[in-house]
């Protein structure tokens, strides 16, 4: 095993290929570099990687949950016996559908999708020979807490109430600030220098 490799993390995406031909998508070796290095590889950017990719799950849990009362499946959200916290009023708040006239937590969820998307492009080498994928993690991870920031400032300006589950929402996205920052400085010292 590679000192790049841990165990537990399923088996080598070599040995997972399936067979030629068929019906779907074939596989490369830059796909199965992918696979492993995510499943399996170690080191300090991988690792951070992962927290943004399971700050975002948890992100896109919460928001569920959210979307699951702004669309009806569900006829309440409960909060914790806090003051100053009721999500059901702040969710069911005209602002809360006004972008595009739908409810914001889908749109946090596609938001939060497209971070994890983010979070697992590339292999271990990526923020040297693909910068661009770490700056633009980086740059969405901005964006993610800027806006998080923002819609909690609402909530406290407009309802004077907070949606504990828009708060996590918006504590994963900050959480995932320092968590970034590490690979985009590397992609930006190698742009830089003019490689990639």
């Amino acid at each position: 095993m590679s000192l790049h490799q841990r165990d537990g993390a399923g088996p080598p995406a070599r040995s997972a290929r399936g067979r030629p031909g068929g019906i779907g998508r074939a596989s490369s070796a830059e796909a199965e570099a992918v696979s492993d290095d995510l499943r399996r590889g170690t080191g300090e950017l991988l690792d951070r990687r992962r927290r943004v990719a399971a700050l975002s799950l948890g992100s896109i849990g919460a928001l569920g949950a959210v979307a699951a009362y702004q669309t009806g499946v569900v006829r309440h959200l409960p909060e914790p016996p806090l003051p100053g916290v009721d999500a059901d009023t702040v969710d069911a708040s005209g602002e809360a559908y006004q972008e595009l006239k739908t409810p914001d937590a889908a749109l946090g969820i596609l938001s939060s999708a497209v971070t994890l998307v983010l979070a697992g492009m590339g292999d271990r080498r990526r923020a040297t020979e693909r910068p661009w994928l770490a700056l633009a993690l980086a740059g969405k991870v901005g964006l993610d807490a800027a806006s998080g920031l923002f819609l909690t400032a609402e909530q406290a300006s407009k309802h004077r109430r907070f949606c504990s589950w828009c708060l996590a929402a918006a504590a994963a996205s900050v959480a995932m600030v320092p968590q970034v920052l590490p690979e985009a400085q590397v992609a930006w010292r190698t742009l830089r220098r003019g490689g990639a």
